[in-house]
């Protein structure tokens, strides 16, 4: 952050040699590349989501030709989809270290950190530990809500992008103006003066203020998750 802090300063003051509006740019520069990373983050746990019905599939492929839930799991290593492949890598090393399958189960809990994942892998240990006759029921039942719960925030999703989009269009559009317009030296004089640091400052504040409140609308809420990191068994 600091990095994007630097180089947005050093940009801005090169257009307007006018230290207080380049610092205000770059505030709201490096607020705005912050919550966007954010939002990577988010973005990462929805594709995420999106192939835990392709997990569900393999495991049943996995279980209906002989595997057992174990090997189903090692499997998905090379057999499932490429986002998760490192994750079970990791899963595989785990099961051959010598852990428990109820802590590597955990950890692949953890590391995936969905509730739809928790639902899937917590079957899995039910069956492993009490026998699973309807197992292969339970996890078609459970690829099948995945699949609804998917397309319905993929609905949701879609008519909501465009709250996102406002949001940066808004956040940004009067910074590149104010760059463009401080070019000029009486523009930058003028918000060097002590009412043009005012306006700067609550400009900041309104900016990222709307950024927040618009981001808050567009984000979808998230399930929450029964079992979590610490919950035990």
């Amino acid at each position: 952050m600091l990095l994007i802090f630097l180089c947005s300063y050093f940009f801005a003051f090169s257009i307007s040699r006018a230290q207080v509006i380049a610092i205000a740019v770059s505030i709201v520069a490096t607020t705005l590349t912050f919550f966007a990373s954010k939002h990577l983050e988010d973005k990462r746990s929805w594709k995420l989501f999106e192939v835990v019905p392709e997990i569900v599939d393999h495991i049943i492929s996995g279980v209906q030709s002989g595997l057992s839930l174990n090997q189903s799991l090692i499997s998905l290593e090379t057999r499932g989809p490429k986002l998760t492949q490192e994750i079970f890598e990791r899963y595989r090393e785990n099961t051959y270290a010598g852990m428990s399958f109820e802590d590597s189960i955990e950890v692949l809990q953890n590391e995936f950190a969905l509730a739809a994942s928790d639902q899937l892998f917590e079957s899995l240990v039910f069956a492993k530990n009490l026998g699973g006759s309807e197992l292969l029921a339970l996890l078609r039942q459970l690829g099948d809500f995945t699949r609804q719960d998917l397309a319905l925030r993929r609905e949701i999703s879609a008519k909501q992008g465009w709250i996102k989009n406002s949001a940066h269009l808004s956040a940004g559009a009067p910074w590149l103006l104010l760059l463009l317009l401080s070019a000029q030296p009486t523009t930058a004089t003028a918000f060097a003066s002590p009412p043009g640091v005012l306006v700067l400052g609550v400009g900041v504040l309104l900016t990222l203020s709307a950024y927040l409140w618009m981001g808050r609308l567009s984000r979808l809420p998230q399930p929450v998750r029964i079992f979590g990191e610490n919950h035990g068994r």
